[in-house]
């Protein structure tokens, strides 16, 4: 049991860690902070490792537990693993393609809604708000 507690933590550091980097790239895209080609190839990167993550954080023996915080883990990634997976693809793909062509704040504008896009649509499917 300890070691599923420990998988769900992995995955929701993973999930945060993701959520924080997309944090400071909608930061820039809104301009509440200046374009930053650091910030944002720090964030691809982290997008990068969480696509390849992704698959592995999810096993069967964590269905049904809860991770500390706001948000856990739906069933529905269980039970429909090749949708999960296909959005994990999806994800990815979408990481790979932009990646290259974020140089600047137009670039940037341009090609993070298709990133932010990936990530509500696996939330609205496979996330679920803790109780």
């Amino acid at each position: 049991v300890v070691a599923q507690q420990d998988l769900v933590e992995r995955a929701r550091t993973v999930m945060k860690d993701t959520g924080k980097k997309a944090g400071a790239l909608g930061a820039i895209v809104k301009g509440d902070k200046p374009y930053d080609q650091t910030t944002v190839d720090a964030a691809l990167a982290q997008f990068e490792d969480t696509a390849k993550k992704l698959p592995t954080l999810f096993p069967e023996s964590i269905k049904g537990l809860k991770a500390d915080g706001d948000y856990s883990s739906s069933p529905k990634i269980w039970e429909d693993k090749a949708g999960f997976e296909a959005r994990i693809v999806s994800f990815g793909k979408v990481v790979t393609e932009a990646k290259p062509k974020i140089k600047d704040l137009q670039t940037l504008k341009a090609s993070f809604p298709a990133i932010g896009r990936e990530c509500k649509d696996c939330h609205e499917t496979y996330r679920v708000k803790n109780s």
